[in-house]
């Protein structure tokens, strides 16, 4: 018998700035078993940032073009950009077995839950409203005006935290990744993904190895 099961989907979501994409990356570093999707987004690239390895940076028309033919899992405007998921990616990476994090806006997530009900939901919040507006205005990477934005819609943004599956505190990094491992570990055991295998397996083999 087989104990080959379809890979996780967790989506990982929370405030602007709130530090979801450095969870995300050191989660990695740790647990290399772990895909991370790469988003396309229609913004420029911020210093640092690689096509292909953080975003794919593609045009407003080339991104509707991949809406128009259904190759994107989840897009939606955030800031006057759009963002989204490449389907193909991410279904082929479930079916071979192997476990994806998504690092995307609330809008993205609402349009996973429709299509992936069986994901994983983790929302980031900060320590405290005055660590979220530091960590807005202290990376630099945009205008007074768009800065002022986020702050606003912060309160909205982290309300809609109730209607998801855990919650991580990103106070402490190396804390916050840790938790978030856990989660993984934890909903990988369930009966309906890997637990359910491991007991078919014994009652057939008598034996796991």
């Amino acid at each position: 018998m087989s104990m080959k099961v379809k890979g996780l989907l967790i989506v990982v979501t929370g405030p602007s700035a709130v530090g979801k994409g450095t969870i995300c990356s050191a989660l990695r570093q740790e647990a290399p078993e772990v895909r991370f999707s790469v988003s396309c987004t229609t913004r420029s690239p911020r210093p640092g940032e690689v096509h292909g390895q953080d975003y794919f940076f593609i045009s407003e028309e080339e991104f509707h073009e991949k809406i128009e033919r259904g190759e994107l899992l989840e897009w939606a405007p955030v800031y006057r950009h759009w963002y989204g998921t490449p389907r193909g990616y991410v279904d082929d990476m479930i079916d071979a077995g192997y476990d994806i994090i998504l690092d995307i806006d609330m809008e993205g997530a609402r349009r996973v839950r429709d299509m992936y009900p069986g994901s994983v939901f983790v929302f980031v919040i900060p320590p405290s409203m005055e660590a979220l507006k530091r960590r807005i205005i202290g990376r630099g990477t945009e205008s007074d005006a768009d800065a002022q934005i986020r702050l606003q819609q912060a309160p909205k943004w982290i309300e809609e935290g109730l209607q998801y599956d855990y919650v991580v505190v990103n106070d402490d990094l190396q804390t916050a990744v840790a938790h978030l491992k856990a989660i993984v570990t934890a909903e990988k055991s369930r009966t309906v993904r890997r637990g359910g295998a491991l007991i078919r397996r014994l009652l057939e083999k008598g034996e796991l190895d």
